[in-house]
């Protein structure tokens, strides 16, 4: 299908606003929307054409790649405005028509930079895989003083067989007959061409005589690493790290990816965090909060320290343990300790009457 302009598809301007275009999208989408035609076999190729207009044209970045191939005229039927304001003629020779499919896999992006970048992938050096990106769910108390998580990746990886060739090991590899070794093809409509990684060769510029049995001439095998993740201490939830290298391997000799972490910390059923304060919350008895005790209280490093809880003390009391909290560019924060006076549910008489003996002498004046 010759590529259309997508202005004209949603029949709006190319001045029109976000707000015009999405108007657009959706008086035409319900209008030409397969369920509300079926007996219309052209509405879904019509529908087709409006989600992709509206796809590019709502997405600012895409836009403004689309606008700028649009004066070139790659998308057919642009020309500068006359001085009546209507459209010239395509800048095209007669009888042809730019077909958006030649792009294959290629997004907007792409073509852009495959005419306004380096036109041969044979000049470039050889570029990296995308970095990955994961999240990594890290213990409390991992995060807060630091240690080691284990992290299985799953990822393409370069092949061990053929080490990214493609090739059988033992195989001839000669020069591509496709792109005589460049590694692309290019193709072109007057004054505009467009390179794309030969499909041949998959932009190797040589071919095998035989493909490699491990991968099948991909270059690439699925493969799981498994690597320790240092975390940092004080690591709060959403804290990155990069780790250099430890991504995907790249074709043709090209560097290692990086992994990207991201972490969630998890929640600890004694310890919370406030900043670099550690808070938690300590039971103690009736008659330890109205005669006073010395409790001990763990530590989120996993030590215990002792808490004197002075005579009558109010449940939700809060004491602060000095230097106990969490350590971070030289700073550190406290624990801090909230009393909850547990109560029993259930008395013996015994106790009942104790109770009621001790209280009779609270009121007494």
């Amino acid at each position: 299908m010759a590529t259309q302009d997508f202005y004209a598809v949603l029949g709006v301007p190319d001045s029109a606003s976000a707000a015009e275009i999405k108007k657009a999208y959706r008086k035409l989408a319900k209008l030409h929307h397969p369920d509300a035609n079926p007996s219309s076999p052209q509405a879904g190729e019509k529908f087709k054409q409006i989600s992709e207009a509206h796809g590019v044209l709502a997405d600012p970045e895409k836009k403004a790649k689309y606008d700028q191939m649009r004066k070139l005229g790659a998308f057919g039927g642009f020309a500068p405005r006359g001085p009546s304001g209507t459209r010239g003629a395509p800048r095209q020779p007669a009888g042809e028509q730019f077909e958006y499919g030649d792009f294959g896999s290629f997004g907007l992006g792409d073509i852009f930079s495959s005419i306004f970048g380096r036109t041969r992938q044979a000049e470039s050096p050889p570029a990296g895989p995308e970095h990955v990106e994961v999240t990594v769910s890290v213990p409390f108390r991992t995060a807060a003083i630091g240690g080691k998580v284990p992290l299985v990746l799953a990822m393409n990886d370069v092949c061990a067989t053929c080490g990214g060739t493609g090739a059988e090991p033992g195989a001839t590899v000669s020069t591509c007959p496709e792109c005589k070794g460049s590694g692309a093809i290019s193709f072109g409509q007057g004054g505009f061409a467009v390179n794309r990684p030969c499909p041949v060769c998959r932009g190797r510029g040589t071919v095998p005589s035989k493909r490699c049995h491990t991968c099948g001439g991909s270059g690439e095998q699925r493969t799981q690493r498994q690597i320790l993740v240092t975390v940092p201490p004080a690591t709060d939830t959403g804290t990155k790290v990069r780790l250099k290298g430890q991504g995907p391997r790249a074709k043709a000799g090209g560097p290692s990816s990086d992994v990207l972490i991201t972490f969630q910390v998890e929640p600890d059923r004694f310890f919370a965090r406030d900043g670099l304060d550690i808070l938690c919350e300590v039971p103690v008895t009736l008659a330890q909060a109205l005669m006073g005790a010395v409790i001990h209280v763990k530590t989120v490093g996993g030590a215990k320290v002792k808490l004197r809880i002075p005579a009558g003390t109010q449940p939700g009391r809060k004491f602060r343990i000095k230097g106990q909290g969490l350590e971070k560019h030289g700073q550190k924060g406290d624990q801090i300790v909230t009393v909850n006076v547990k109560l029993p549910e259930k008395m013996t008489p015994e106790q009942e009457a104790a109770l009621k003996a001790f209280a009779g002498k609270l009121e007494t004046p």
